[in-house]
């Protein structure tokens, strides 16, 4: 369950315990004075049992004020974000936004008593926002205590943050051309020195890196392991033994093939599996659902470009900086393999197994590419433009945002694509480049805005 489901279920109980220990406490009193057979025991009884009355229905009314607490908090850490992320507004302007997203966010009403309007403070570290209300109580009134104080704050500090980041970077060969992987490694590696030094504690901030052709290498260490799939590997990787007419010249180079000229096909051992892997069944290729069966396995591929190697989640700032700088260019292009296992790289379970999602964590993923896509396990022929993987792209976005992850897009010097621009969270989020040199602009950007806010308090 969520946070604010659990909070919920939590301020339903307390209401539910708050009423039945109050009534419980006066029906016992009553009964006991009916039932008393003398009437001094009775009344004597019943003067003894008015604290534990007054305490139990007392109940009612502090489990009141703790509901309002735990909602003026929800509402105030919201506000306080959205402040945060408005550098440009003026004071007046954050004051009467903040305001706009606590009152949209609060949910209880008049009979709890009205909420004041909101203090804020905001400095060049941090913003710290306030309110207080005076919850009316149903029993204390009785013992002269009319409301109850109730009071919260937020407080959102730049440059501590809990950050999730997958650097999913194109590998593909018009990234040799005009000085773009050079531009590519020095702007990586300023985005990991970045991260590294927002992190206030060790581990705070962790990053994957995915480089992605038309595959994505998870490693041929990974050869064991299983949620891979070698129906398609077997059949494309082995000796053919065939004599007559129908072998030809040379034997056939295809498990189909062979067996059509009446040969016998033998698979190549798996350890000679260089660790590409290429799109899942349709429609698990844009989904980040856990492999548990043939279906949802990833298909192994000896794909003669396979890119480098990915690296899984990890706060190792010298592995990641080895990871950059081991990317060469080559293959062509599918943006969705890419963006999907990024997405897989900061979500639990197989096959990449993060570790458990801290509290108040952003998962963040950078796409970079400097082309359209043109060839996938289905379509394509690597050179021209291919609508139909498009198509597959377009779903993996959708499907990653709607699972919470904050997308940035970046296209080098390809014009302008529609489905990078949609891809994006939003509109700010999408940088479209004319040069190579402007990857280190954009890419100090985005990390400025990454690391730029988290909830301390």
């Amino acid at each position: 369950m969520t946070r604010i489901a659990l909070r919920a279920i939590s301020e339903n109980r307390l209401r539910f315990r708050a009423r039945r220990a109050g009534g419980e406490a006066c029906r016992f009193a009553l009964r006991f004075l009916m039932r008393a057979e003398r009437g001094a025991v009775a009344v004597a009884f019943a003067i003894a049992l008015i604290p534990l009355v007054l305490a139990a229905a007392a109940s009612v009314d502090f489990a009141r004020a703790l509901i309002v607490r735990s909602n003026m908090t929800d509402a105030l850490d919201t506000a306080a974000l959205s402040v945060g992320s408005s550098p440009n507004l003026t004071q007046d302007q954050l004051k009467i936004q903040a305001q706009k997203f606590f009152d949209a966010n609060y949910r209880e009403g008049a009979a709890f008593g009205t909420v004041e309007p909101l203090t804020i403070e905001i400095t060049e570290q941090k913003v710290v926002i306030s309110t207080k209300c005076n919850v009316p109580t149903l029993f204390l009134k009785f013992a002269g205590i009319d409301t109850l104080a109730v009071g919260a704050t937020s407080t959102v500090v730049w440059g501590e943050i809990k950050l999730w980041v997958g650097l999913v970077l194109d590998n593909t060969g018009s990234m040799s051309d005009s000085g773009k992987m050079t531009a590519l490694k020095t702007a990586s590696k300023n985005l990991l020195a970045t991260l590294k030094n927002a992190a206030s504690h060790e581990g705070d901030v962790r990053v994957a890196v995915v480089p992605f052709s038309k595959d994505v290498n998870v490693g041929s260490g990974n050869v064991s392991a299983s949620w891979l799939r070698w129906s398609e590997w077997e059949a494309a990787n082995g000796t053919c033994v065939c004599y007559g007419w129908g072998c030809g010249w040379y034997p056939p180079t295809t498990a189909s093939a062979c067996t059509s000229a009446g040969g016998t096909w033998t698979p190549s051992s798996h350890t000679a599996w260089n660790g590409c892997v290429m799109d899942r069944d349709k429609d698990y290729d844009v989904k980040d659902v856990t492999p548990v069966s043939a279906a949802t396995d990833f298909p192994a591929e000896q794909y003669s470009y396979c890119p480098e190697t990915l690296m899984a989640l990890t706060y190792d700032w010298d592995a990641l900086s080895g990871e950059i700088d081991g990317m060469q260019p080559n293959g062509s292009t599918n943006q969705t393999i890419g963006l999907v296992w990024g997405w897989q790289a900061l979500t639990q379970g197989a096959p990449l197994s993060p570790p458990q999602l801290p509290d108040h964590t952003s998962r963040v993923l950078i796409l970079l590419s400097d082309g359209l896509n043109t060839q996938n396990r289905w379509d394509g022929n690597g050179y021209g433009t291919n609508s139909a993987i498009d198509a597959r792209m377009q779903l993996a976005c959708t499907n990653a945002k709607a699972d919470g992850i904050v997308i940035y897009t970046v296209l080098v010097m390809a014009g302008n694509s529609t489905v990078l621009k949609n891809c994006a969270t939003d509109s700010s989020k999408y940088f479209e480049l004319t040069s190579a040199g402007q990857i280190i602009t954009a890419f100090n950007t985005i990390a400025q805005e990454i690391t730029n806010l988290r909830v301390s308090q």
